[in-house]
């Protein structure tokens, strides 16, 4: 294997290693239940996002339906030209962004806190705009390693992983 593609492995290593030691079991637990509390009163789940993350939104939302969980994919912004209409006032949306800041995601999230959504964000800035109006923010860390790629695609990978922890606490929750 080549030497970059060694650094590369590390790396991803190392990610799932901070990962594993930083994430804050409280918030997925909180996100948990909040997404089982609105499936138990009918409402459903929405997973969005605004490029990059709007990709992983799709896996997410994939994810969690697979887990008899009712999710959707909400487009990022075609939310605010009406798409917010397939929120209903208890559903939850999962907001996720690298830095929390993305002006259309901004504008997506006042619309839907506006329709009477939830919503837990998961972003690499616990401190932004989007963590502020979330319930509970999924956070991810950021790195800035020069071996493995840009820090979206990190964020990216453990945005992932963080959503991926959020599914495996439903599953081992009591439904309500």
């Amino acid at each position: 294997m080549s030497e970059t593609g060694k650094l590369f492995l590390n790396n991803i290593r190392e990610e799932l290693d901070k990962y594993i030691k930083d994430v804050n079991l409280e918030a997925v637990e909180k996100a948990a239940n909040i997404i089982l509390d609105a499936e138990a009163k009918g409402n459903r789940v929405h997973v969005t996002g605004i490029g990059k993350p709007g990709h992983v939104a799709g896996y997410i939302a994939s994810l969690l339906s697979s887990t008899g969980v009712p999710t959707y994919e909400l487009h990022g912004t075609e939310a605010v030209h009406g798409s917010s209409g397939q929120v209903m006032p208890g559903d939850v949306v999962i907001a996720i962004s690298n830095s929390g800041e993305t002006m259309e995601l901004q504008a997506t999230v006042q619309t839907l806190l506006a329709n009477g959504a939830r919503i837990i964000s998961c972003t690499g800035n616990d401190h932004s705009t989007l963590a502020k109006e979330s319930e509970v923010c999924l956070k991810a860390h950021e790195n800035h390693c020069i071996h493995c790629g840009s820090t979206q695609d990190l964020l990216k990978f453990q945005n992932q992983y963080i959503c991926r922890t959020c599914q495996k606490k439903i599953a081992e929750l009591p439904a309500k």
